[in-house]
């Protein structure tokens, strides 16, 4: 039986609003249709079937679905850093940069900001809630982070869940300033983290490739920034540079094309979620909000 549609709660109009998903009909057929489900497991979750689709979108001739992506998206050209006439590709477009003043950045060094443009679940303590996108459907913190120990720390934690569609802007930010570590690479599957696949087995997102950033912050103490890849995401790429500081909403990296994830967590008792997240994610409905703008503020 196929799944609802995909709806969320968009924080700028306050209104639920249904996505409209990329590649739907192929989605679904993926991970709500038996066949579709082998299919997933004999190739569309592996390393090389994302390569190949990537290879796809880098050739020239891929350009050419620049313009009707915009026009069928209804996307904001004058938010884009250049014209969309100037990209040599599909995935050099879909990774583009932005104008800066169109995502400012919220200010105060205790507030905290969301670190990319999506739809967003926050759970104020991992350890006591029901489940992330379905009720009674979790992962552990030592699953997600590949470290035990690491996963004591976080324990009692908060956790934000930045879902990225195709549509979306593509580069993810510091939510928090602070020292970043080395980024470490835990290599995995490649599922799909469309609420499609998410709602029948939220554990994708432990079982894909993801990378793994520390962030020491003044305000908020160790904070963990993890991207996470999916079905066609080519690469999750690291801009920022290792041993400078970072300054709350500086770029960190870029995914390349397909939609993605990105999972920032806090200790316990050192951020307080803004009470509009909270209160959808309550309900597992996604919040709206671009990067940059106010997610909560160091307890």
């Amino acid at each position: 039986m196929a799944t609802a549609p995909i709806r969320f709660f968009n924080r700028y109009t306050k209104t639920v609003e249904t996505e409209k998903v990329f590649g739907e009909k192929w989605l679904r057929f993926a991970y709500e249709n038996p066949a579709g489900r082998f299919f997933v497991w004999l190739l569309a979750r592996r390393a090389i079937f994302s390569s190949w689709y990537g290879r796809k979108m880098n050739k020239r001739v891929s350009a050419l679905r620049i313009l009707p992506f915009i026009a069928e998206y209804n996307m904001d050209v004058d938010e884009f850093a250049r014209s969309p006439f100037d990209y040599k590709t599909f995935n050099e477009f879909f990774y583009r940069a932005l104008k800066p003043e169109v995502r400012p950045i919220a200010a105060g060094e205790r507030v905290a900001v969301f670190p990319a443009d999506g739809r967003h679940l926050a759970f104020q303590n991992v350890d006591t809630v029901a489940g992330f996108y379905v009720k009674g459907m979790k992962f552990s913190l030592a699953e997600l982070l590949g470290d035990t120990a690491l996963a004591e720390k976080f324990a009692g934690g908060a956790m934000l869940i930045s879902r990225l569609c195709p549509v979306d802007y593509h580069r993810f930010h510091f939510p928090v300033g602070g020292m970043p570590g080395e980024p470490r690479l835990i290599n995995g599957w490649l599922y799909s983290v469309s609420p499609v696949a998410l709602k029948r087995n939220v554990r994708y997102l432990v079982e894909n490739k993801r990378v793994i950033t520390l962030v020491d912050s003044p305000a908020f103490g160790t904070v963990a920034v993890i991207e996470v890849g999916a079905t066609n995401v080519g690469s999750i790429r690291q801009t920022h540079v290792v041993g400078r500081p970072a300054e709350k909403g500086g770029e960190k990296g870029f995914f390349a094309f397909g939609g993605s994830c990105v999972i920032t967590l806090f200790q316990h008792g050192r951020i307080r979620f803004d009470a509009d997240l909270l209160a959808q994610s309550t309900e597992y409905v996604e919040t709206y909000a671009r990067m940059g703008d106010r997610l909560g503020v160091a307890e």
